[in-house]
C-alpha cells in the first residue's frame, strides 16, 4: 500500500487524495471527495483498493459504478470467490445494466473454462438477469446478446434444433414488446429470423406481433422523454434541498406515474413488474428519501402483496434507521392487517433505547396499547414513561385527554393534569392545555386559580400567551369589571418586558375591538382594523427608529439641533471597534441614465433646507465630477431644481442605511405642506442661467442626450413651441410650465391631452412629445 501511495504522490495526486479523505471524515456524503477516492482506487492493487471501496460502499450502498469498479478489480486478478461474494451483495439492490452485464460476462467466463456442458448454467444466468433488468430501456444489447447465445447453442438432433428455434423465437417475442433503445433493430432481426425459418409461418407471426411492437415503440418514445432527464451518475445522499435534487425527485415521480398508468396496456402482472423495477431503480438514487420508500411499500400493499410491502419497510428502516415516521407507518400497516404482535415489536424497538426514545414515541405507544390491549395496559405504560428522561409535558396531556375523551373519566384526567402541574408549571403550553380541559368541564373557579398560580411563577417574557388566554377567558366567563381588571393587569405585567413600558399602560381602541369581537365578527371594517394595526406599530417603533437614524448620521439634525461632535466621535470609534465596513460616500454620484461614465456629481456643500453632509466632504467649494471634468457650484444646482423639489428634499427625514423605513417617511411627509405649482412665468426658468436655456438646436433633436447638471431634463414652457398650444382647453393655465402645472390624475383626461398634442403637432410641424406624466420633450421640429 505504501508503494501505491508513493506512486500517487509522484503523480501529484497525493495531496488531492489526502484532502478528499479529510473531507469524507468531516462529511461522509461528500460526493466530490468520494469520486476522487474512487478514481484513486483504480490505480491501486486490489489489496490496497479494497478498503477504499468498502469505505465508499458503506456510505453509498446503491452506487452501481463503485460496485462495478470493485468487482472488476477482483476479476482482473481472477479472484472468483471474491467476485461471487460481491455480486451477492449488490446485484439485487443495483438494477443497472452495466453492472449486470459485468455479471453475465463473469458467468460466461467461468463456464467457458468448464466446457460446453455448463452452457445451461449460462442460460439460467441470462434468464435470471432478464427477469430483473429485462424491462430497462437500455436492455436492448442484453436481449441481443442473449439471442446470439441461444443461436450458438449446439443442436445435434432435430428435436434439439426445434427447441433452440423455439427458445430464440420466445426471446425475440419478449424483446420486441419491451420499450428499449434497440426495439426497432430487434424487430428487424426478428423479421429476418422468421423469414429464414419459414415464410409461410412468418407472415402470421409477424402480423400478430406487429401491433404489439408498434405499441412498444410508441411507449418507448414517451418513456425516453423521462429517462433523458435522469442523472444516472448521481450518488444517493440525504436530501439537502438543492435544485438538482428536487429536479431529480420530480423526474422520478413523473416516471413512476407514467409507468403506473400502464401506457402499453399490458397485463397487470407484467405492468407490476415494470413498476417495481422503476421503484428499485429510483431507490438507487433517492435512497435516503422516506417518501419514496413509503410510496413503494403502500403500492405493494394496495397491489395485494403484503409480504412485499413488509420487506420494503424492513429495507427502509435499514436504510433510514432514525426515521420515526417510517416506523409508525410500518406499525400501522401491520396493525391494519391484524398483525398486533409484529406491530408491538416495531414500537418496542423504537423505545428500546430509553435515552433516544422521544416523547412522541411514548405517546403513540400508549395509544397503540389503548387500542389493542385496553385501558389498564396503557395506564401501566404511562406510569413507566413518566420516569423516562425524555418525558415532556406532552405525554401528560396526551394521556389525560385520552382518559377524558376515550375512557370518559374526567377524574383521572384531572388527576393527571394536577400531577403534571407540579413538574411543568414553567411550561406555558401545559398551562394552556390544562386551562382548555377545565373549560370543557365548565370549572371557571379552578380556571382562575390555575391562571393565578401560573402567572405568579412564570417570568413576564414567557407569560404573553397565558395572559392572552386569561383575558379571553374573562371575556367569555367574566363580567365587565373582571374583564377590565385582567386587561389592566396584563398591560402592567407586560409593560416591564418592552422599551415602551409607559405607552403600553395606555388604553387604545384596539383593546376595545379585541374585547367586542367574536369569532370572525368585528365591530369595525377591515380597513379600520388595518389602520389600527398600523397606528399601533408606528406608536411602538417610530420614536426608536427616528432616534437610531439620527445617531447613525452623525451630523444630522432633528428640530434644528445637531448631534454633538463628541457623540459622533464615540459612534465612529464604536463603529471602528466592531470592524463594520461602510461604503465610500465620497464616490457616490446622482444617477442619470443619460449621462456617460464620469459625468456624475456629488454635492458636498451644506445648504439651508437640505440634509447636511459629513464634514469630510466639505473641503472643496464646488462639486467635482467623478473621473475628471469641470465642477458645478451648489448654488447653480439649486437654481435648476424646482422649489417644490427643494422643499421636498428639505423635509425628508434622516435615514438609517440605504433603505429608509417607508412607513416613517410617509407619516412625516403626510404632515408637511409642499407647494403644488407656480403662477406666471416659470420660476425655474427665471432662475436658470442663460447658458442652461435650450437653444433651437436642442429642440430640433441635435442635442437630445445632452446631460443636465440637475440630473433630469429641462422642460421648456408650452408657449415656446407654438402660439396655438395656448388655445388647448380652458382648464389649463396658459402661463404655467410643464414642471409647475399639476398633472391630471384620471386616465381619460391624460388621453385627451395626448390627442390634443397630436393634433397641434400636425399644425405646427413634426414635434413629438414624451410621456404626459413626465412632460419630456423628445421630438424634433422642422
Amino acid at each position: 500500500m505504501a508503494e501505491g501511495r508513493r506512486n500517487l504522490m509522484q503523480d501529484g495526486s497525493g495531496d488531492e487524495t489526502e484532502k478528499a479523505t479529510d473531507n469524507l471524515s468531516v462529511d461522509k456524503y461528500n460526493v466530490e471527495a468520494a469520486e476522487i477516492l474512487a478514481n484513486e482506487a483504480l490505480h491501486l492493487p486490489i489489496s490496497e483498493a479494497a478498503p477504499i471501496y468498502e469505505q465508499l460502499l458503506s456510505t453509498f450502498p446503491t452506487a452501481a459504478k463503485f460496485w462495478k469498479q470493485y468487482v472488476e478489480a477482483h476479476m482482473v486478478v481472477n479472484n472468483d470467490d471474491a467476485v461471487k461474494q460481491i455480486f451477492s451483495r449488490c446485484l439485487l439492490n443495483c438494477l443497472q445494466i452495466p453492472l449486470w452485464r459485468c455479471y453475465i460476462r463473469f458467468i460466461r467466463k467461468v463456464n467457458e473454462r468448464k466446457g460446453a456442458e455448463n452452457q445451461e448454467e449460462t442460460r439460467k444466468a441470462f434468464d435470471f438477469m432478464l427477469s430483473y433488468v429485462g424491462t430497462d430501456i437500455a436492455s436492448g444489447p442484453v436481449w441481443m446478446e442473449y439471442i446470439t447465445f441461444l443461436k450458438s447453442l449446439p443442436a445435434t438432433t432435430g428435436q434439439e434444433e426445434s427447441q433452440r428455434m423455439t427458445a430464440v423465437r420466445k426471446a425475440y417475442q419478449k424483446a420486441i414488446v419491451t420499450p428499449t433503445h434497440h426495439v426497432e433493430q430487434l424487430w428487424k432481426d426478428y423479421e429476418n429470423f422468421e423469414n429464414s425459418v419459414s415464410r409461410a409461418l412468418a407472415k402470421g407471426l409477424l402480423s400478430e406481433y406487429q401491433p404489439k411492437y408498434n405499441s412498444a415503440k410508441a411507449v418507448y418514445r414517451e418513456r425516453k422523454k423521462y429517462i433523458e432527464e435522469i442523472d444516472w451518475n448521481m450518488l444517493a445522499v440525504p436530501p439537502t434541498g438543492s435544485c438538482k435534487e428536487e429536479q431529480q425527485w420530480m423526474v422520478w415521480k413523473k416516471l413512476l406515474a407514467f409507468e403506473k398508468g400502464n401506457p402499453q396496456r399490458i397485463d397487470s402482472a407484467s405492468s407490476n413488474r415494470r413498476i417495481a423495477f422503476t421503484y428499485e431503480q429510483c431507490l438507487m438514487y433517492l435512497y435516503h428519501y422516506p417518501d419514496i420508500w413509503y410510496d413503494y411499500a403502500t403500492w405493494h400493499a394496495k397491489s395485494s402483496s403484503l409480504d412485499s410491502a413488509i420487506k420494503v419497510f424492513q429495507r427502509a428502516l435499514k436504510a433510514l434507521p432514525d426515521s420515526e415516521v417510517l416506523r409508525f407507518a410500518f406499525a400501522e400497516l401491520e396493525e391494519t392487517h391484524g398483525a398486533i404482535q409484529p406491530a408491538k415489536k416495531i414500537y418496542e424497538s423504537l423505545l428500546s433505547n430509553a435515552v433516544n426514545a422521544t416523547a412522541l414515541a411514548h405517546i403513540q405507544f400508549i395509544r397503540f396499547l389503548r387500542r389493542t390491549e385496553g385501558v389498564e395496559a396503557a395506564r401501566k405504560y404511562f406510569l413507566d414513561a413518566r420516569k423516562s428522561p425524555n418525558c415532556t409535558y406532552h405525554v401528560y396531556v396526551a394521556y389525560a385527554m385520552m382518559a377524558f375523551c376515550l375512557d370518559k373519566d374526567s377524574k383521572v384526567a384531572h388527576n393527571v393534569f394536577e400531577a403534571g402541574l407540579k413538574r411543568f408549571m414553567h411550561e406555558p403550553g401545559y398551562i394552556l392545555e390544562y386551562a382548555d380541559f377545565l373549560c370543557r368541564l365548565n370549572d371557571d373557579r379552578n380556571i382562575r386559580a390555575l391562571f393565578e398560580r401560573a402567572l405568579s411563577s412564570l417570568p413576564p417574557e414567557e407569560s404573553v400567551e397565558v395572559w392572552k388566554r386569561f383575558a379571553q377567558f374573562e371575556q367569555t366567563y367574566g363580567d365587565l369589571a373582571s374583564m377590565l381588571k385582567v386587561e389592566q393587569r396584563r398591560k402592567e405585567a407586560l409593560s416591564r418586558t418592552g422599551d415602551d413600558g409607559s405607552s403600553a399602560l395606555e388604553g387604545s381602541l384596539h383593546d376595545v375591538v379585541s374585547r367586542y369581537s367574536f369569532m370572525d365578527l368585528w365591530p369595525c371594517s377591515s380597513k379600520d382594523l388595518d389602520h389600527l394595526a398600523r397606528q399601533e406599530w408606528l406608536a411602538k417603533t417610530i420614536n426608536k427608529k427616528v432616534d437610531k437614524s439620527t445617531l447613525a448620521n452623525g451630523t444630522s439634525s432633528i428640530g434644528g439641533e445637531k448631534v454633538s461632535a463628541g457623540l459622533a466621535t464615540n459612534l465612529k470609534s464604536s463603529a471602528l471597534s466592531s470592524k463594520v465596513i461602510y461604503p465610500d460616500t465620497s464616490r457616490m454620484v446622482i444617477y442619470d441614465p443619460r449621462q456617460k461614465p464620469g459625468t456624475g456629481f456629488v454635492p458636498n456643500v451644506t445648504a439651508p433646507g437640505l440634509p447636511s453632509i459629513s464634514s469630510s466632504t466639505t473641503s472643496a467649494p464646488g462639486v467635482s465630477l467623478v473621473g475628471g471634468g469641470t465642477s458645478m457650484p451648489l448654488e447653480e444646482i439649486l437654481k435648476v431644481i424646482p422649489p417644490a423639489l427643494v422643499t421636498f428634499i428639505a423635509q425628508l427625514p434622516a435615514s438609517e442605511g440605504p433603505f429608509p423605513d417607508v412607513d416613517i417617511v410617509l407619516s412625516i411627509l403626510l404632515q408637511s405642506n409642499l407647494p403644488t405649482g407656480q403662477t406666471g412665468k416659470s420660476a425655474t426658468s427665471a432662475q436658470m442661467p442663460a447658458a442652461s436655456v435650450p437653444s433651437t438646436s436642442d429642440l430640433s433633436g441635435s442635442n437630445k442626450s445632452r446631460p443636465n447638471p440637475s440630473g433630469s431634463s429641462f422642460k421648456p414652457t408650452r408657449d415656446v413651441q407654438s402660439g396655438k398650444r395656448k388655445d388647448f382647453g380652458q382648464e389649463d393655465d396658459e402661463t404655467a410650465t410643464v414642471q409647475s402645472r399639476p398633472l391630471p390624475r384620471d386616465a381619460f383626461r391624460i388621453r385627451q391631452m395626448q390627442k390634443a398634442r397630436g393634433a397641434t403637432t400636425s399644425q405646427t410641424g413634426s414635434a413629438s412629445y414624451g410621456s404626459a406624466f413626465s412632460g419630456e420633450l423628445s421630438g424634433s421640429t422642422e
